[in-house]
């Protein structure tokens, strides 16, 4: 029988999420993703399924490392994570400026289905 024992350090600095080079929040771990922080101020990121299924969310790190929550089922670069289903590891640098990457958006996809062909 294994025992997975879980520690809590008080002690761990909360990791500063910048865009760009500039902070924009300190992550307290009071939203359960980076996403969620993001938008709480007020920062757009374009999502669609908030879980790591679609891709939508998908950015590039400058620097920095995060965990996942979830494990995104997209395939993703050295450089990249998914706010959706991730969080920040340590201090990290997004660059949100990045033009939505081709995904499938999950109304079009039904709308395809429903199509005669």
């Amino acid at each position: 029988m294994s025992l997975l024992i879980l520690t809590y350090n008080p002690y761990k600095k909360a990791p500063i999420v910048s865009i760009k080079g500039q902070p924009v929040l300190l992550f307290n771990n009071k939203q359960s993703t980076l996403l969620e922080a993001l938008e709480f101020k007020k920062l757009e990121v374009f999502s669609e399924c908030r879980n790591g299924f679609c891709g939508a969310c998908k950015t590039k790190i400058n620097s920095g490392e995060v965990t996942y929550v979830t494990e995104p089922l997209v395939e993703l670069a050295d450089n990249e994570c998914l706010p959706c289903c991730c969080v920040p590891e340590t201090n990290i640098d997004l660059d949100m400026s990045h033009t939505p990457s081709p995904t499938l958006n999950l109304f079009d996809a039904i709308d395809k289905v429903k199509e005669p062909v």
